[in-house]
This record gives structure tokens, C-alpha cells and sequence, in this order.
């Protein structure tokens, strides 16, 4: 029979339109009764909020390409051209869906839980004269109107700045000839003000209406003939010509002030506005009619944050969490004694990040301490991390790897990197055109017995205590000597560029990360074809590298059952007959960003485990420095396989199921009357649940099955295929 041609593009689904898809998921999760109504409001400023990024970034670089005149061909077969008119109709088709969500659903449910979000002309006097104060009082002193004339050029719009734009026309004078103005919403101000209310209803005012509504006081002697707020996003890609640059510290912190000015991408504009004031800005703008988008609400749904913070609404909220200390011993002796013994590993955010932030503290107060190096990828501007590498610097050697180009963090890295080098601090920028994602952390001391021994932190996630409490991540605490001695070895690659000619135990990218994982997966498929034990289970963020899904292809042809779940956006096309009947994707979209990296391989019934930083992209395998590592603790390994993994494969609540055809769908089982929750499943864990059916949350959501926290495969099918329809057995070499 015909082998197939894995290099058909009907193979490959688009990775800009799945990632369109994942955003789609959490667009549901706003429209999920089930959730807390202002946690759906959550969602939908999530939303949003991911979408900004998507344009700065990556719809950026469609117009790039387009314009440096590219003619490469993805592995879905399309070009640039037709990759920007595919995304930006699945955008405009996104973003109705949004203020969709917004006006008919969430906006009426707000009102039914006494939240209003109003216009000026629907407040009664006491809420209007509390809106005019505050525009008198804060607002009209930090505007700035223009109006554009020969001697008043059309102002610079910011990034994603909110503005206004009016059409006017002179009061006397000027021969009946319309003017163009224009205002910024300033950033400093909230967007909503919440105004007073007589009828015991939460009542709030977006700011923008308040400046349109009092227009008339700045553009005196005009008459507004019509207005509409909106807004610009430009591109956010970093050029830089590192090798050009006197350092890189100083090219990053440029490109960022830049990026402020970037070309201008897409123009979000009021549903209502005056064709006048639209065809002005497309035309001021150069922007393509396809990256116009008409906003049936408010211009920037980011804003709904606002009101989800604001709003005291406690019970429209998740009930709060908290997360379950994990104490490593009681001083640095015992700690460091404690892991010396036993790997600990932490899984965040249902385990505390407390235990890493204690790690490092203890370590850079303990006399023993010699030297701490550590790699910075994002981090909180009051990062309890970096001070505590700021207060080792005075008494040990202190190296710290920052990452100056993680995207939208650079100016928080860039204000770190100048504290630690003011301090003393090592600093290193990592490698020329190579990101630095590993998340590491080395201390050397010499402990009680005269030795002078290795310890080491590997997670999954960023070094950042904020983010760690609504990211689901891994940490790793060891001593082992092999890995912690290549540790070492990555971090003498960061520093002087020192290659190693493999870093065993861990894999590392650009080095052999690629190669390793495909090793692995090929040895899967070796074990399936001599009829020994053959199963892949990994959790990722994303699935795009073109070998690695070739790799799982041959894999499923050969007979390893494979089930990925992939919180992204993902390339491979699972249940294609002949090609990856043996492959299931699923999603999991909840209250917490899935985020931590599992890798599991059966391996003939012997399995091996890794965590690690990586996702399988060819920016992590090839473009950045990323450390994939093993787990060899068995009770660890058993831990993550039966209370993770399975656990993830048996959620029937927030799991989507890919289709080979793009799409995602609830489980069959998602009509069920109790559904199963892997993230409330595990914060009943960590809060002392355990895995006693009869846990369920006190109350069943308003509509909707209930949910519940424990099911039989995690505890005792893991072993079992997690199919979404029976796969067809089909020979390795099947045709389509």
C-alpha cells in the first residue's frame, strides 16, 4: 500500500487560527453560566487582552513578511498574504462574537445582580453631578485637545491609547468647513467611575462617555457635529541589531521606548461612527480595511477588569483559595538536609510558591551559602526573588542570568538587571539571538560535614510570586549530583558560551532538546512495533514543531497510543485516519492558566518522566535556551502520572476535545449530570479532600451540571486509553 506523505499540508492546521481557537475557549469560559458572573467578566477582559497581543505580535509580522516580500510556505501550505486574510476574518468574526457576549449576555445578567454600566443621559441628578465633579475636578485638567490644521499636524496616537475623535465645525467662521480633532483618554484615570445610586444598584460610568458628554467645555467656540472613541495598535516586534549594539541593556531598553511608535496594525473604533472620522483614521493610518474593527460597546474590553476588581461583589466571585504550605525543613541546615535526602516537588498553585520564594531567601542568609546563580525570565516589579538576590550580593557570588527580551517584560527586566549590576550582582544577558527561558536556580554550599555540594530549583514556570498564584506550574527541589552538575554546565553556556557535547540527564535547547524529544518519541515507536508496552502523555502550552508532530504520525502508525494536552494552540491534526487514529488533543480552560510542561513515556513498561520549561515550537527547540529534566523519584513520577495526567485526561467540565478538522468540542461526557473538574479536583487535594466522592462545592452552579472533585481514573486508570471514539486500528503505511 502507498506510504503516506507526512509533508501534506492537510496534515497541518494553521497555527495562527488555532491559537484564534484557544482564545475562543476562554471567550467561552465568559459565556459559561457555570461560572461566577464577574469571573466571566474575567474572561472576556482576558480575552481581549490576549488579542492585543496577538495583533502586536504576530498579525504584525504577517505585514512584515507581506511587506519584505516573503514567498515562504507553512506546513499548512499557505502564504503570508493568505494567512493575514484568513486571521483577520476569523477576527472580525471574533470580535463580534465578543461584544456579543458582552451586550446580550453578560450586560443583562450584571442587571439582574443590580451592577449597571450606564450612559451620562441615564443618570439621575445625584450621579450626574458626581460624574461632572469628577470630570471638572480630575479629568479636563490633564486633557489635551488638538484639533488638526495646517499649523496642528494629526498628534502622535500611543499603542493601544484610548482616544476620541471628533468632527467640528466652527461656530463663526470658517466657511462651514469641517474640522478633525482628536483627545487621548488619559491612562492615569479609571476607566469606569462608579457613581452614587438611589436605588441601591451598583452603578458605573465609562470615562470615555463622561469626556464625550462634556466635549463642548474644551472645544469651545466648535460645534461637534459628531464623535467616536477608538483606538491603535501598533507593531510590538523588537528590532534589534544586537551585534551592532554597544549592549544589549541599552538596544532593549530603546526598542522598547519604540515600540510605543511602532506602525500603526489595527484601528478599533465605536460601531457608530461618523463614516467621516473612519475613513480619516484608515487613511492617516494606512491600515488595511480587513484590520478595522466596529465595536458594538465599549473600545477595549480590558476595561472590564475594572470593573471586576471594583465591583464588592464577593459572591459573583470564584470563593477564594488558598494554597497548601509546603515546609522544607525549619532552618537552612535541615532544608538543605531534607533535599539532600529526597526530591521535594511543589505544584503550584494548589502547593504554595512560598516554598521556592523560602529556598532562595534562606539560601541568601545562610552563612554556608557560597554562591547562587540563577536565570530571570519575567518577574513582579516587587519580586520577593529579586531581592533576595539583591541581599546575598554583599556576602556571596551572586550571577543572574536576565532575560531582556521576554515580550511586554522587558521594562520591569531591564530596571532588575541595572539594580543587580548597581549591587554587584553578576549580571548576564544570555546569548546572542537566543532568548533565555530555563527556569534555574543553582546554590553551592558547604554544608556541615565539610562538603561542599551542588542544590538546585527546576521548574516549569517563571520565577514570578504573582503570576504563581493562578498559573499552574512545577517546581522541582534536588540535589542530585548529576543533574545539578550539568545545572552548572547550562549555566557556564549562558555565561562564556561554554558548550558541552551533551548535558545528560537534561536536554537542553538549542543543543539537543529537538533531538532528545524525538528520541524519545522514536523509541516509543519501536516499542509499539515489537509488541511491548508503547504510550506518549504530554501536557504542553503548545504543539507546532513540524518534525516532533511527523515524529508522533509515524508513532501512531506504529501503535503508541498518544493523548496531548495542549493548552494552545496546536498543528497536529488527531483521528486522521491511517495518519493518527492513535492521537487525542484536549484543552483545559479554567480558573487557572495551565502552564506546566509533563512529558511521559511509557518506554516498554518502564516509564521515564520529564518536566520542564519547553513547549514543542521551533522558538523553544531551536531559537531559545530551554531545559527539559528528568523526574526519577518513583513516588514523584507515580504522583504527577495518577493525580496529574490522569486527572487531566478524565475532566469532562473545562476539557475540549480537538477535531481534525480545527475545531474543539465539549466531552460526551460534559452533559452529565456531576462533571469532573481537574483543577477543582486538585484544590480539593490541596485543601485536605482528598479523593472522597462525596467532596462536591457546597453549591451547584446557578445552571449547569454540578461539578464534582474525584473520579475512578485518577486513581485507578491511568493505564487505560482516554479515547475520545474508538480508534481504528489501521497498518502503518494505510493511505488516506
Amino acid at each position: 500500500m502507498k506510504r503516506n506523505n507526512l509533508n501534506d499540508p492537510r496534515y497541518y492546521l494553521n497555527r495562527h487560527i488555532e491559537w484564534l481557537e484557544f482564545n475562543r475557549r476562554v471567550l467561552e469560559e465568559a459565556r459559561d453560566l457555570g461560572n461566577p458572573l464577574l469571573e466571566r467578566v474575567k474572561f472576556l477582559a482576558i480575552t481581549a487582552n490576549n488579542l492585543d497581543e496577538f495583533v502586536e505580535v504576530r498579525v504584525s509580522s504577517f505585514l512584515q513578511r507581506i511587506e519584505h516580500g516573503s514567498t515562504e510556505i507553512g506546513a499548512d501550505g499557505h502564504t503570508a498574504e493568505e494567512e493575514l486574510q484568513s486571521v483577520s476574518s476569523a477576527m472580525q468574526v471574533f470580535v463580534r462574537d465578543q461584544y456579543k457576549c458582552w451586550n446580550e449576555e453578560i450586560l443583562p445578567a450584571l442587571a439582574k445582580q443590580s451592577i449597571r454600566v450606564l450612559s451620562l443621559s441615564q443618570l439621575d441628578a445625584k450621579a450626574s453631578n458626581t460624574a461632572k465633579i469628577f470630570y471638572d475636578r480630575r479629568v479636563a485638567p490633564m486633557l489635551t485637545p488638538v484639533t488638526v490644521d495646517p499649523s496642528h499636524p494629526f498628534p502622535h496616537v500611543l499603542n493601544k491609547a484610548l482616544c476620541i475623535a471628533f468632527i467640528l465645525r466652527k461656530r463663526r467662521g470658517g466657511n462651514g468647513k469641517p474640522y478633525f480633532g482628536v483627545v487621548t483618554v488619559p491612562r492615569t484615570l479609571p476607566r469606569l467611575l462608579r457613581v452614587p445610586s438611589s436605588t441601591e444598584t451598583i452603578d458605573y460610568v465609562f470615562l470615555h462617555d463622561i469626556i464625550s458628554f462634556y466635549a463642548a467645555k474644551i472645544y469651545r467656540g466648535f460645534e461637534i457635529l459628531g464623535s467616536a472613541p477608538f483606538r491603535i495598535t501598533r507593531n510590538s516586534n523588537l528590532y534589534l541589531e544586537e551585534e551592532e549594539a554597544r549592549s544589549l541593556l541599552e538596544a532593549v531598553d530603546s526598542q522598547v521606548a519604540q515600540r510605543r511608535k511602532g506602525e500603526a496594525v489595527r484601528l478599533e473604533i465605536d460601531a457608530g461612527a461618523p463614516p467621516e472620522i473612519v475613513e480619516r483614521l484608515v487613511t492617516t493610518f494606512e491600515l488595511d480595511q480587513s484590520l478595522v474593527f466596529r465595536c458594538k460597546g465599549p473600545v477595549n474590553l480590558q476595561r472590564l477588569f475594572h470593573l471586576y476588581e471594583e465591583t464588592p461583589r464577593p459572591d459573583l466571585k470564584y470563593p477564594p483559595f488558598t494554597p497548601r504550605q509546603v515546609r522544607i525543613g525549619h532552618d537552612a541546615d535541615s532544608m538543605f538536609d531534607a533535599i539532600r535526602r529526597q526530591d521535594v516537588l511543589v505544584h503550584h498553585p494548589y502547593e504554595s510558591y512560598d516554598a521556592v520564594v523560602n529556598f532562595l531567601q534562606t539560601a541568601a542568609h545562610d552563612p554556608r551559602v557560597l554562591s547562587i546563580k540563577q536565570t530571570l525570565y519575567r518577574t513582579s516589579s516587587d519580586s520577593p526573588i529579586a531581592r533576595a538576590l539583591l541581599e546575598a550580593a554583599d556576602k556571596k557570588e551572586v550571577t543572574v542570568v536576565v532575560e531582556l527580551k521576554a515580550s511586554f517584560d522587558e521594562a520591569t527586566n531591564i530596571r532588575w538587571a541595572r539594580s543587580f549590576e548597581d549591587a554587584g550582582v553578576q549580571v548576564s544577558y544570555g546569548l546572542v539571538d537566543l532568548k533565555t527561558h530555563a527556569k534555574l536556580l543553582l546554590i553551592v554550599r558547604n554544608d556541615p560535614d565539610g562538603k561542599i555540594r551542588r542544590y538546585a530549583h527546576l521548574g516549569t514556570g517563571n520565577y514570578n510570586p504573582s503570576t504563581a498564584r493562578f498559573y499552574t506550574d512545577l517546581s522541582l527541589f534536588t540535589a542530585d549530583n548529576n543533574i545539578t552538575a550539568s545545572v552548572q554546565d547550562v549555566f557556564n553556556f549562558l555565561t562564556a558560551n561554554s558548550e558541552q557535547n551533551h548535558y545528560k540527564p537534561l536536554l537542553v535547547a538549542p543543543r539537543d532538546m529537538a533531538k532528545g524529544c524525538l528520541a524519545l518519541i522514536d523509541r516509543e515507536t519501536r516499542h509499539a512495533r515489537r509488541g511491548r508496552p508503547a504510550r506518549i502523555v504530554v501536557k504542553m502550552n503548545a504543539l507546532i514543531d513540524k518534525p516532533i508532530i511527523q515524529a508522533l504520525y509515524r508513532a501512531s502508525q506504529a501503535g503508541v497510543e498518544i493523548d496531548l494536552i495542549v493548552r494552545g494552540q496546536c498543528s497536529l491534526v488527531p483521528g486522521l485516519r491511517g495518519i493518527s487514529s492513535r492521537i487525542r488533543v484536549r484543552s483545559v480552560i479554567g480558573r487557572f492558566l495551565e502552564h506546566s510542561r509533563i512529558y511521559y513515556f511509557e518506554n516498554g513498561g518502564e516509564p521515564e518522566m520529564f518536566l520542564g520549561s519547553a513547549d514543542w515550537m521551533p522558538r523553544n527547540l531551536y531559537e531559545r535556551v530551554e531545559v527539559i529534566f528528568p523526574l526519577k523519584d518513583p513516588a514523584l513520577c507515580q504522583r504527577v502520572r495518577d493525580e496529574m495526567l490522569a486527572s487531566y485526561l478524565a475532566d469532562t467540565r473545562k476539557a475540549r476535545l480537538l477535531s481534525s478538522d480545527g475545531t474543539y468540542s465539549r466531552p460526551p461526557a460534559y452533559r452529565n449530570r456531576y462533571q469532573f473538574s481537574v483543577q477543582e479536583y486538585l484544590m480539593g487535594i490541596a485543601n485536605g479532600a482528598g479523593d472522597d466522592a462525596s467532596n462536591r462545592p457546597a453549591s451547584r452552579p446557578a445552571r449547569g451540571p454540578s461539578v464534582v472533585y474525584t473520579h475512578q481514573a485518577a486513581v485507578a486508570g491511568f493505564p487505560a486509553i482516554s479515547r475520545h471514539e474508538p480508534a481504528t486500528e489501521e497498518p502503518e503505511n494505510a493511505a488516506v
